[in-house]
């Protein structure tokens, strides 16, 4: 199999490729699989095996994609230095370093590279590139972007304004700003855990307030990237036909 086929196979091409969607499926069940041993405390044999074969196959995704990596970047000599440094190849990089520890006994010893099993979530992250969904997604966040800040940056600012409010009324109730910061939060996603809350009458007028605008401004993100995931859609049938 020449270089060609094998980026056709790792990287989506312009056209449907079936092969191409049996490599993403594989791929995908592979991620799951391998975060099942973040569900155990203790590592037992089983897990072992299944984290290996896991790093195994990591690996030579990791390796195909950078003997093809000319073939993305558009560059000869140059791409193949330039991959390990681009945003997926070190997330697949560090995803697969978790995987080392169980294959080196020797790395398990040292406590530093116990820290690598942690890192076996970053392979959620590479189930982003083996989802049509998710590209299309990531695609929507990227074109709205710029509303989404200005939501980011309101929502950032009303719990700011609510925090410094709630602990200017109640000082008795917040030991610290952070608190305040915690309680401006957990009210305006209207969640309500009741381990901080508002004593007086006028701390609870503010909640109340904080609770109401919040359900707008929690709503405001969720419109925009529906109507953003839905105009993507739309587009992908228009080019399909």
């Amino acid at each position: 199999m020449n270089r060609k086929k094998l980026y056709d196979l790792v990287e989506p091409p312009t056209s449907d490729n079936q092969n191409r969607d049996v490599y993403d499926i594989f791929m995908f069940c592979m991620i799951i699989v391998s975060l099942l041993p973040l569900a155990f405390k203790k590592n037992e044999t089983p897990l072992l095996v299944i984290d290996i074969i896991c790093t195994i196959i990591f690996i030579i995704d990791y390796i195909l994609r950078w003997i093809t990596a000319d073939y993305r970047i558009g560059r000869k000599v140059s791409s193949f230095f330039l991959y390990p440094l681009t945003p997926m190849a070190i997330i697949d990089l560090i995803s697969i370093l978790p995987g080392l520890t169980s294959v080196n006994r020797s790395l398990r010893l040292l406590k530093f590279f116990r820290l690598f099993r942690t890192f076996r979530i970053f392979r959620v992250f590479k189930a982003a590139r083996y989802s049509k969904n998710i590209v299309i997604i990531s695609k929507v966040f990227q074109k709205q972007k710029d509303a989404l800040l200005v939501v980011c940056g309101l929502a950032v600012g009303y719990i700011v304004l609510s925090a410094l409010i709630i602990f200017n009324i109640e000082p008795d109730t917040f030991s610290n700003f952070f608190e305040a910061i915690y309680w401006a939060t957990v009210s305006l996603t209207t969640v309500g855990y009741g381990d901080i809350y508002a004593i007086s009458t006028a701390g609870k007028i503010i909640t109340m307030i904080s609770s109401v605008f919040g359900v707008a401004i929690v709503a405001l993100p969720a419109g925009i990237i529906t109507a953003g995931y839905m105009d993507e859609i739309a587009k992908n049938k228009n080019d399909g036909k």
